[in-house]
């Protein structure tokens, strides 16, 4: 297997890089994996990854429900129910914050499609780019849902889209550069880059450290912060316009978390520390499991 190690930060280069904790796949393989974090800017990463070639075995597991339909267990329950809510929250999101009805719009990592298809449904021109092989064809086979691997990226042409939605995504990205690159070259000078991911200060990443969910390694190899996101965006000619909380990711990100830590009742337990998350992030957005984030380029 070939491993990626990190001799200094990937995102600002300083050598004033350090091993926080190690975490356990506790979706997969029940592997360790330790996790930096850069002195300097802030960003924690995951070290010793797989390779992209390597990677694929991580995801396979009836566990990760991402890229899965399954509605067994309540806490499965509680991820496909407040998905939907989601759904109409973020559709409304690109419409505010574009001013459009319709227009170009790019899902990066799209899973099985559901926002693919309620952007499409609303009369948007959409593209929907998915890695897994095994997602695409769920999608194709229960929705009639056709999406495309990563390779079409490079077909994108310059300038053509007027939005690129990241729900989740950029923390799997290998190679955050280039996807930065990408985001800059397919978006009109006046488009929007759209990225949601879990937040490594918020109040449940500080309460749970090494078993907190969203540290979910080795999937995720790069773990935000607010002012982290905001430089990677601002190295590649975006602007932070602005970071909206995910109210609901806590709660989820808090029953799982306590899984990991083998809780006795652990959903009525994550439940309490989700509330608390909530009341937390509603005084203070940098406490919010995840954050999304708003991306202009720089004129």
């Amino acid at each position: 297997m070939t491993i990626i190690s990190y001799d200094k930060c990937p995102l600002c280069k300083s050598n004033a890089i350090k091993k926080r904790f190690t975490c356990i796949d506790k979706f997969a393989t029940g592997e360790e994996f330790d996790i930096y974090e850069c002195d300097n800017c802030g960003l924690a990463f995951t070290q010793n990854i797989p390779d992209e070639k390597e990677i694929g075995r991580y995801y396979e597991s009836p566990s990760y429900i991402s890229h899965s339909n399954t509605n067994k267990g309540f806490v499965n329950t509680v991820y496909h129910l407040v998905r939907m809510i989601m759904l109409r929250n973020k559709a409304r999101l690109v419409e505010r914050l574009t001013i459009l009805k319709n227009g170009n719009i790019l899902d990066y990592g799209a899973g099985t499609g559901y926002f693919a298809r309620t952007m499409t449904a609303k009369g948007w021109n959409v593209i929907a780019i998915e890695k897994s092989e095994k997602a695409r064809e769920l999608a194709l086979k229960e929705f009639g849902f056709k999406m495309q691997d990563t390779d079409t990226l490079a077909d994108i042409k310059d300038k053509e889209l007027d939005v690129v939605t990241m729900w989740h995504v950029m923390e799997h990205i290998q190679d955050p550069d280039k996807m930065w690159s990408e985001l800059h070259r397919i978006l009109d000078d006046t488009g929007i880059a759209i990225v949601a991911v879990p937040n490594s200060i918020s109040y449940d990443a500080q309460r749970y450290k090494e078993h907190w969910a969203a540290y979910d390694v080795p999937r995720h190899l790069w773990h935000f912060t607010p002012s982290s996101i905001m430089r990677w965006g601002e190295k590649h000619g975006f602007l932070l316009e602005k970071q909206l909380t995910m109210p609901f990711d806590g709660f989820y990100i808090s029953m799982l978390s306590e899984q990991n830590r083998g809780s006795r009742l652990h959903t009525i337990r994550g439940f309490w520390n989700g509330f608390k998350g909530w009341i937390a992030q509603s005084k203070r957005r940098s406490a919010s499991s995840s954050i999304i984030y708003v991306f202009r380029k720089k004129r």
